[in-house]
């Protein structure tokens, strides 16, 4: 059996003060760096569905509404190796055409290059689930992929 098609392609990263954020067709994700040896007891997480927010011993590392709608009861926050948090957050819209640009909706903008490169692997991640027996891993996309890329589901098979 194959890898998910995200873990084959890897992904695109968007660096930021703190840690990192980046996107799948459904999820978001967001690697928080913290001091190492951390205990859970120390962080304290809040998720809904356009607003997040992330404090560890008492100092606020993230906070605002997001940059477009979660599904609030499938969030969840975990603490890896006592030095990151790792918050995955499941898109309302788990198309393509949604990329988020930024993952707050004032902060945290990937740059164009980096929106880019995202887009570019939300439309592949995206080719691969309506196609399931090829492999779009190693793909190169040129010309129409902003918004998802063409749409080929009117065209008869």
């Amino acid at each position: 059996m194959s890898a998910p098609f995200e873990e084959r392609s890897g992904v695109v990263p968007c660096e930021t003060p703190w840690g990192q954020w980046y996107q799948t067709l459904e999820e978001v994700f967001i690697e928080v760096q913290v001091p190492p040896g951390t205990r859970a007891q120390e962080i304290q997480c809040g998720l809904q569905s356009r607003h997040v927010e992330l404090a560890v011993r008492g100092q606020e590392i993230l906070k605002g509404k997001l940059f477009d709608s979660t599904i609030a009861d499938e969030g969840t926050w975990t603490l890896e190796d006592r030095k990151m948090v790792r918050i995955v957050l499941t898109k309302t819209k788990r198309d393509a055409a949604n990329c988020w640009t930024s993952l707050l909706e004032t902060e945290y903008a990937a740059d164009p290059w980096v929106q880019d490169q995202m887009q570019r692997k939300l439309t592949l991640e995206r080719f691969q689930k309506e196609n399931p027996g090829f492999d779009f891993s190693g793909a190169e996309i040129s010309g129409n992929y902003s918004k998802g890329g063409p749409d080929f589901s009117s065209l008869e098979k």
